[in-house]
């Protein structure tokens, strides 16, 4: 498999190994110094591009891979306002395009569990509290995040006495980020508590509270490698295939 990988931070790095580990080649390497080179004439038989960049150049970035017949997996979060039209042109082009949050398959276990644990809970008729906190470290530059999102939006489609989710930001130790305003909560919110420090790849926890008891669904990420690891996997997958995939697909 000829591969692109675009964005060569920390991530791109770890799938940069994987791919040569599992006998791929690394025709193109992507970053900010060379983002002029993302175009037809080098991309001309690449057969899958990995894109994990920022949430300002995601959707630029995987609109050219798709226009130039490439099919492309990608993890940046923060862009999904853009999701739906960047479907409608993937679909116009007949191109391929595999999204996921998180390419842990512990995480993606725990977003299933998640559902189904929110669906059990409905029809029990208990009366728990529920939250998200996420923690992830200092340089990620979106909050909350994919993941907690996804999570939220499980809960939000089983849980009827929540309507929307709110993020709260109440500690950050670097100046880049601000604590988000506040507004009165109501029994309607579904809270997601942000919080970034030190190196941490990822945390992610589910609670349900109420006077008498808890239940936590919890998720922690040990080294950024699963992840790579799911996006290098997810690209074998995508690799001359068109349409629009998840990782419920790969998992199924």
């Amino acid at each position: 498999m000829k591969t692109a990988i675009i964005g060569y931070g920390k991530m791109g790095r770890e799938i940069e190994q994987i791919l040569r580990e599992r006998g791929h080649e690394v025709a193109l390497i992507i970053d900010q110094h060379n983002t002029a080179e993302l175009d037809a004439a080098h991309l001309a038989g690449i057969d899958v591009a990995l894109e994990f960049t920022t949430p300002a150049t995601a959707y630029d970035n995987l609109r050219t891979c798709i226009a130039h017949g490439v099919p492309v997996v990608s993890g940046t979060t923060g862009w999904l306002d853009r999701f739906e039209e960047l479907k409608t042109f993937c679909q116009e082009q007949q191109g391929g395009l595999f999204y996921a949050s998180n390419y842990s398959l512990g995480v993606n276990l725990l977003f299933r569990l998640n559902r189904r644990l929110a669906e059990l809970v409905e029809h029990s008729g208990a009366a728990y509290q529920v939250e998200i906190e996420e923690v992830h470290h200092t340089q990620k530059k979106d909050a909350p995040s994919g993941t907690a999102i996804t999570l939220a939006e499980g809960i939000l489609e089983h849980l009827s006495s929540k309507k929307q989710w709110v993020n709260f930001a109440p500690i950050f130790d670097v100046a880049a980020y601000q604590e988000k305003p506040r507004h009165a909560l109501t029994e309607e919110d579904l809270v997601i508590r942000s919080v970034r420090e030190g190196m941490v790849p990822g945390i992610h926890e589910v609670r349900y509270e109420n006077e008498d008891e808890s239940l936590v669904l919890k998720h922690t990420i040990k080294h950024r490698r699963t992840l790579a690891m799911g996006a290098v996997i997810a690209a074998e997958f995508m690799c001359g295939k068109q349409g629009i995939y998840s990782m419920d697909d790969l998992l199924q």
